[in-house]
């Protein structure tokens, strides 16, 4: 998709690139994927390769996103070395800044088609979609006892992240000149539950499991393997904020294919309590004040991506306040 943040290299760049890396004998680049924020590319030579390039340094960009590239490399470490999730292998990473002006990483190209573009039954979308849960309890076994984007530094609680969550993407907002009277709002109703939000366990958050993200390939025997891409966005947090991209946009008590099938996985089951709806309200609320200020950064109004975050952050705001100041 077109985004304003991609930084794009030509291809004798892309050559001298992986020549730093030590990998020679290219044959083909391409442009590769569907994301918005970084270029990806996928490179053949010895083998298949995708290399993903930051936005240059002095790009626009809100405050969670700086240095996201090279919190993108730890996620994947975790990722391979405490869970069975499939993943792919990072070979190089260079944040130096000496060949290109940003950060970038080679890294290895999976076999899989996007969730949202494979072909398979309806059966098999149901399957998938109870697999792709499970997995997000995986994620939730890693576990910290500080919170927060680790290139923005961590807090103590729950409540003193999500606190500055919010309170930076309002100052993004200001950065270009917006305000944003809802996010001045979800940051009232964070001081009000501050004593659930400090409460709050610490996992690792993926905040990010839409199906774009997910590649899918069926194997011999028929069966569908999933791996998973792109964990730049994650967080140390609270876990509820994983199920704002399973069935989105449902509100929490209507996610029961995804609620049951991480429950048959998951040592710490979600009840849909009061509190657990109150904490997935935040996740709600934080995704619509990102859709709402990322726009301004990524798009402009003749850009889908625009009118796509204009409907979306108004549909979570809504479903968020109506938790936040439902008084029981």
């Amino acid at each position: 998709m077109v985004s304003r943040t991609k930084y794009l290299l030509d291809d004798k760049t892309v050559t001298r690139l992986f020549a730093h890396a030590g990998i020679t004998g290219i044959t083909s680049i391409a442009p590769l994927g569907a994301g918005e924020y970084n270029a990806v590319y996928a490179v053949k030579a010895d083998k298949d390769y995708v290399l993903k390039v930051a936005p240059a340094a002095d790009t626009p960009i809100l405050t969670y996103e700086k240095e996201m590239m090279q919190s993108e490399v730890y996620w994947y470490s975790l990722l391979r070395t405490q869970t069975d999730i499939r993943v792919p292998e990072v070979y190089f990473a260079d944040s130096s800044e000496t060949l290109i002006p940003t950060a970038y990483f080679i890294m290895e190209k999976l076999k899989g088609t996007q969730m949202d573009k494979f072909q398979m039954t309806a059966d098999e979308k149901t399957e998938c979609n109870r697999k792709v849960a499970q997995m997000v309890a995986q994620l939730h076994k890693i576990q910290n006892t500080e919170f927060g984007y680790i290139q923005n530094g961590l807090h103590g609680d729950w409540y003193a992240a999500l606190k500055g969550m919010i309170e930076n993407l309002i100052r993004d907002a200001v950065h270009v000149g917006k305000k944003s009277p809802k996010g001045e709002k979800l940051l009232v109703y964070a001081q009000k539950y501050e004593s659930i939000l400090k409460e709050v366990p610490c996992t690792m958050v993926n905040y990010d499991a839409w199906m774009p993200n997910m590649l899918c390939r069926r194997l011999d025997n028929g069966e569908i393997e999933i791996a998973w891409i792109d964990p730049e966005r994650s967080f140390w947090g609270d876990r509820m904020f994983d199920f704002i991209c399973l069935e989105f946009p449902k509100p929490l008590s209507k996610k029961t294919l995804s609620v049951c099938a991480y429950n048959e996985v998951s040592s710490q089951p979600i009840l849909c309590s009061r509190e657990e709806c109150i904490r997935f309200a935040f996740a709600e609320g934080v995704m619509a004040l990102i859709q709402e200020v990322e726009k301004y950064y990524r798009y402009t109004p003749h850009h889908f991506g625009w009118w796509r975050n204009v409907l979306s952050a108004a549909i979570l705001y809504k479903q968020a306040f109506r938790t936040l100041g439902n008084p029981q």
